[in-house]
């Protein structure tokens, strides 16, 4: 029986959530943020407190691994490695792209040729994205992007597509594609990194938790120079 503690904050949310033998145990969520420097900890040592009078001991922290907020992530990685470091246990890593789709894809079901976009913004037309399918699987790699009215042609030409995070918004009076769908409110909670932390632990995907850093949306620049340059 694993107990696992799932830590969200990259993007203006702060969630915190605890499972135990893959079911939800503990969650506290705010949309009020970004309110992570004041919060996250105080979420964390609720969970933490309520297993310890049940004699459970968490077994692995699971974190989001971003693109997402630099301070966000920082928070957020910090308190993680901080649990893992005091308790002597594995941290885990789940890419908030997959956190995003994953969400949307329980919310919103499509017919299996269908794809879904997550998507994180950066600035001005700029967005971190990665295409997932109705299973889950990476049919696109996360890339960082100026979005065009082209963007995404190649899917949106095949099959449904649904975009969503925080990124999506820019693309709608952009996109034309009748193809194109966009799903509002679907945000990265910590409790829905439950099954993909669970997936991880069985598979015993971990990081190096003294050398482990997340992936900040101020790459950004740096990503589209070089994609330009390779280009």
């Amino acid at each position: 029986m694993a107990c696992i503690l799932h830590i969200e904050t990259s993007t203006t949310v702060c969630s915190v959530a605890l499972s135990v033998d893959s079911k939800l145990y503990f969650e506290k969520v705010s949309f009020d943020g970004p309110s992570h420097a004041s919060l996250a900890g105080v979420y964390v040592e609720e969970a933490l407190r309520m297993i310890q009078k049940e004699g459970i001991k968490p077994d692995a922290v699971a974190v989001s691994s971003g693109p997402g907020s630099y301070t966000g992530l920082r928070i957020g990685v910090s308190l993680a490695k901080g649990i893992c470091f005091g308790y002597g246990i594995p941290l885990i890593a789940i890419p908030t792209l997959e956190i995003l789709a994953y969400t949307a894809i329980q919310k919103h079901p499509l017919d299996s040729g269908g794809l879904y976009c997550a998507m994180l913004d950066a600035r001005r037309m700029e967005v971190y994205s990665a295409l997932y399918d109705s299973l889950l699987s990476p049919v696109r790699e996360t890339l960082a992007e100026i979005i065009t009215p082209d963007s995404f042609a190649d899917y949106l030409d095949k099959s449904e597509v649904c975009f969503l995070g925080n990124g999506a918004a820019k693309c709608k009076e952009i996109l034309s594609s009748s193809n194109a769908y966009f799903l509002e409110d679907i945000h990265p909670l910590a409790s829905h990194m439950i099954p993909l932390a669970e997936k991880a632990y069985v598979a015993g995907k971990f990081e190096d938790t003294a050398y482990y850093e997340p992936f900040y949306l101020k790459e950004f620049q740096a990503t589209i120079a070089k994609n330009k340059v390779l280009g």
